[in-house]
């Protein structure tokens, strides 16, 4: 495995630089799912104390991206098929009522405005090919604005845990199903049927969109061949 390089950094906001570095050690892929992440090594290149290094990573064990294994070694999290599947399952029951609340808002237009905003940063951030980092950014920002334009705080609050492990399933994929996954394209008729007020066909194109992105994130199976027709039955 080839060791990120990961930066040196100064006593100002320590901890809080600390988080940042190595969140986006992972969200970017120089570490994998798997990988292990050992205080002393990552204390020895960052600069810092331990204790700096442990708080960290006790951040992103709450945020989902991180998670303890054998003897409490700590490593990136690795998502199962199943537990793929679930994510997809629950961001979907979250964001179908987020767009349920949002046609049922008197604001719809400006929601609808905001919404195409979104869709405009996330063309944008596919116009430089190979950019995962931004592209990945702008995909969950519109996911991320639409729960927001529900108004329903918890319903935000809930979907915000997800964002680590739903960083781990696209960084685990192969390039091109993330691609097509995140593209504008594939969120634009979201869009389109919050505009139109039409709450079945937006929640059809949602339970696609999600089902979509399940099997296409999802990988090989590990669970057995249940796993394997569940996404086929979802993907139908």
């Amino acid at each position: 495995m080839t060791v990120p390089a990961l930066p040196n950094l100064d006593r100002s906001t320590l901890r809080e630089r600390a988080l940042v570095a190595l969140r986006a050690a992972i969200t970017t892929g120089q570490y994998r799912p798997g990988d292990h992440l050992g205080e002393v090594e990552i204390a020895s290149r960052m600069s810092v104390s331990r204790g700096t290094v442990r708080e960290a990573l006790r951040h992103l064990q709450q945020e989902g991206l991180v998670v303890a294994g054998a003897r409490g070694m700590l490593r990136v999290r690795a998502l199962s098929p199943r537990e793929v599947r679930e994510l997809f399952q629950v961001r979907e029951a979250l964001e179908g009522l987020a767009v349920a609340q949002v046609i049922a808002s008197p604001d719809r237009g400006a929601a609808v405005s905001a919404l195409r905003e979104a869709l405009q940063r996330l063309e944008k951030a596919f116009e430089s090919p190979g950019d995962l980092a931004a592209q990945m950014e702008a995909d969950l920002a519109f996911h991320l604005r639409l729960c927001e334009l529900s108004e329903n705080s918890m319903l935000v609050t809930t979907w915000r845990h997800l964002e680590g492990p739903t960083r781990v399933v696209v960084m685990s994929a192969a390039g091109e199903q993330r691609e097509l996954t995140m593209s504008a394209a594939h969120h634009a008729p979201i869009v389109d049927a919050i505009e139109r007020a039409d709450t079945e066909a937006a929640l059809a194109i949602l339970h696609a969109h999600m089902s979509s992105a399940m099997a296409r994130l999802q990988g090989p199976t590990t669970d057995g061949a249940e796993d394997a027709e569940d996404v086929d039955a979802a993907g139908r």
